[in-house]
């Protein structure tokens, strides 16, 4: 049975889920509250496929609507990707839940918001969840799945089944957390580099190339868990008992959250190409990305 889809919200990641759904054979229902967007949305699709190389045949199975009712009729998931404003999600999901059919799951896309902060009181707030993927989710396949304290364990068990089936790499939390996983690794690796470089240790493309070049080329490969399990001869219990005083010192010398600061970001900000530059750099980013997605599952170990 072909599976049906509604998307709301229709920005770079609401187009960018449209086109993980269609390409994997789901009727994809789209509806975004502005005309204009969505009046946009079939030349915005094609676009999106030029750059990342997706056969834009996909995109028959796509529909625009012009209502959200529209849109959750007959839907069994809808990805959700409005604003990052609790009073706007508030209001948006108790709409959805009013509309959507009883067996429908309702997911966010938000990378700040934990699915109980907007789902709170819902008579459907069993069947909603974060599925927070990363940017963009056609050509970088994790989705963190985040249930609030009363999403249904069945819902979770059909949310990661489907992100399977849509060839997406699901992360099931078991509880909410600030920042999920992602951004929360992410904070700390960022205010370690803004540290170093606004202390002069490093350039920013120093810092960059360190990353690319170095612990991101393992860890495309591989996570961190797995790499100090292959970094030790005997294992990820040796690693941290040659290396875990050493790591730990680093880890309680490293950057907090007062890293974040103006003047780091005036040294990194001259360092970069203008933002006027930056649409090009990310489309040519999303080529590269997607690529690099077609050598990896090629040559993916079975």
């Amino acid at each position: 049975m072909t599976r049906t889809i509604a998307v709301i919200g229709c920005g770079l990641i609401g187009r960018a889920w449209t086109i993980v759904f269609a390409r994997a054979g789901c009727n994809v229902y789209l509806w975004d509250p502005v005309p204009e967007v969505r009046d946009a949305l079939p030349g915005l699709l094609e676009a999106t496929c030029q750059v990342s190389g997706d056969d834009p045949a996909a995109l028959a199975r796509v529909t625009v609507v012009g209502s959200l009712d529209e849109a959750l009729a007959g839907a069994e998931w809808v990805q959700e990707n409005g604003p990052e404003q609790l009073d706007v999600k508030r209001a948006l999901y108790a709409q959805m839940d009013a509309v959507a059919a009883p067996d429908t799951i309702l997911a966010s896309s938000s990378s700040a918001l934990v699915a109980s902060s907007f789902a709170a009181g819902l008579t459907g707030r069993g069947r909603i969840l974060v599925a927070h993927p990363v940017n963009p989710p056609h050509v970088i396949p994790v989705v963190e799945l985040c249930p609030s304290p009363e999403t249904r364990s069945e819902v979770m068990d059909r949310a990661e089944a489907l992100m399977r089936e849509v060839a997406q790499v699901p992360v099931r939390m078991t509880r909410e957390v600030d920042g999920f996983v992602l951004n929360r690794l992410q904070a700390v690796v960022l205010a370690e580099a803004l540290s170093l470089i606004e202390q002069g240790i490093v350039t920013p493309q120093g810092l960059d190339d360190t990353m690319a070049y170095g612990l991101g080329r393992r860890w495309t490969l591989m996570g961190p868990m797995a790499t100090i399990n292959l970094n030790a001869p005997g294992g990820v219990a040796d690693y941290l008992d040659r290396y875990g005083p050493t790591m730990a010192r680093l880890a309680d010398g490293a950057a907090r959250g007062a890293a974040f600061n103006a003047k780091a970001a005036a040294i990194v900000a001259e360092a970069m190409p203008s933002p006027a530059g930056v649409p090009v750099l990310s489309m040519a980013r999303d080529r590269r990305l997607a690529a690099l997605d077609r050598h990896l599952n090629a040559v993916k170990e079975t």
